[in-house]
């Protein structure tokens, strides 16, 4: 019995460090890319308000790399043309709620209306819960045409606005399956490495 108990504590310990290092993301992806196109070369396009914030921009490019490199795309050498223009963007949104429960809604004085036979009083803190949506979006053109040819977005929720160290596990979510499409949001798990 004890064994068997440390055994199942082992495991959800084990699996709640596991939790840690990956993150899942809800990613739909629209795909135009022709069966018998291979991916190649790759160069990033910033538009006017990205080159504003290049420092910003330029960690949303070091986030995409690997993603992009691991679905078979190579970064166009120094001084020549790529077959393919990247465009990437990436944004975090908070919402603030409240605890949904009648008797501490937003504070203030409440009653508790179903005590019986005498109403209930009192008087609660309202304390907001902000959660925060991450979501990246990758778009990837022909360069001689200007066609859009992929567009994939990855998005999850949490209680921090950080994600920096998320980015690249987001990316990778993003291309989990080029060049496939699936309009309809799939729930895809990266692991989160440390930069």
């Amino acid at each position: 019995m004890i064994r068997t108990l440390t055994l199942l504590a082992t495991t959800a310990l084990l699996a709640g460090c596991a939790a840690m290092n990956s993150l899942t993301s809800d990613v739909a992806s629209y795909s135009a890319w022709p069966a018998d196109r291979k991916p190649g070369s790759y160069a990033f396009e910033r538009l006017p308000s990205q080159q504003l914030r290049a420092d910003r921009a330029q960690l949303i490019e070091d986030s995409a790399r690997r993603a992009l490199e691991g679905a078979g795309f190579t970064p166009a050498a120094e001084g020549q043309a790529s077959e393919y223009v990247v465009q990437l963007g990436a944004r975090v949104s908070a919402t603030e709620a409240y605890y949904d429960d009648p008797f501490w809604w937003r504070g203030g004085l409440y009653a508790h209306r179903f005590a019986r036979p005498w109403p209930y009083y009192g008087f609660g803190v309202g304390m907001p819960t902000v959660t925060y949506e991450r979501e990246v979006a990758l778009l990837i053109r022909d360069r001689k045409s200007g066609q859009p040819l992929y567009e994939t977005r990855a998005s999850n929720d949490g209680g921090s606005p950080s994600m920096a160290s998320l980015l690249p596990a987001m990316f990778e979510a993003a291309m989990k399956d080029f060049p496939a499409g699936s309009v309809t949001p799939r729930r895809v798990t990266t692991p989160i490495t440390p930069p």
